[in-house]
């Protein structure tokens, strides 16, 4: 597929131009392979940390978990709160995060009886809802665990997600969540890796070109900018 296929149309044909984006920006950036991490469990705890920091202080604190040895649902069930928290401490929010992580642990051994298997077997909306309801948890990063832990085809948005999309006048600037997320669930194929992909590299577009403070020169989508357009 040409990458500058139906640019042309792009704020009015979300059918042609979120696969014109798509494949624009992995013809860039290539294959990403995100999530990075050695499991379904680590990857939750991980969406849980990283909510409001950068990613290189999750994995400092996800590295402390492994270097003592309790990234594990048994073994952070059988952790103090404080101590759980002393761990994760370069993530930032700390406590917080700590509360977070024991409201999953404890939401998955009351329902799954600890198993994850168990958990990703249900009904993709069911758990998702489910997922919602324990404390600290929210669309995204409930999408996050569906996405990248259970490999189920849900979108995860975000906030590199939105900006890029506002930007390329493809939304409003009051676009909501789900109005996002189903623009991308509604115009892309349900498939996991396209998903997962998809997301990995608009937020690889977003800290890199798509900034507060946009940086266009050189981004593989200042292309399909248009006049009056943010550059």
């Amino acid at each position: 597929m040409d990458p500058g296929a139906g640019l042309s149309s792009r704020p009015d044909n979300p059918e042609v131009a979120l696969p014109a984006l798509y494949e624009r920006l992995h013809a860039y950036w290539g294959n990403l392979g995100w999530w990075p991490a050695e499991s379904p469990f680590e990857v939750i705890v991980g969406a849980i940390l990283t909510q409001n920091t950068a990613w290189q202080n999750v994995e400092k604190a996800v590295t402390a978990l492994k270097r003592e040895a309790v990234l594990s649902p048994a073994r952070i069930r059988d952790l103090s709160e404080d101590r759980l928290a002393e761990w994760i401490r370069p993530a930032g929010y700390y406590r917080l995060k700590a509360r977070r992580i024991k409201a999953f642990i404890r939401f998955l051994y009351e329902r799954y009886a600890g198993n994850l298997d168990r958990m990703f077997a249900q009904p993709t909306e069911r758990l998702r809802e489910a997922l919602l309801s324990v404390n600290g948890i929210g669309p995204e990063t409930a999408d996050s665990i569906l996405l990248y832990a259970g490999e189920k085809p849900v979108f995860v948005v975000d906030a590199y997600t939105k900006r890029i999309l506002c930007r390329h006048g493809m939304i409003p600037e009051d676009a909501d969540y789900p109005t996002l997320q189903g623009l991308f669930m509604r115009y892309l194929p349900a498939e996991a890796p396209l998903f997962n992909q998809y997301h990995a590299l608009l937020v690889h577009t977003g800290k890199t070109f798509c900034r507060k403070k946009p940086l266009c020169a050189g981004c593989p989508l200042e292309p399909l900018v248009g006049p009056g357009e943010a550059r």
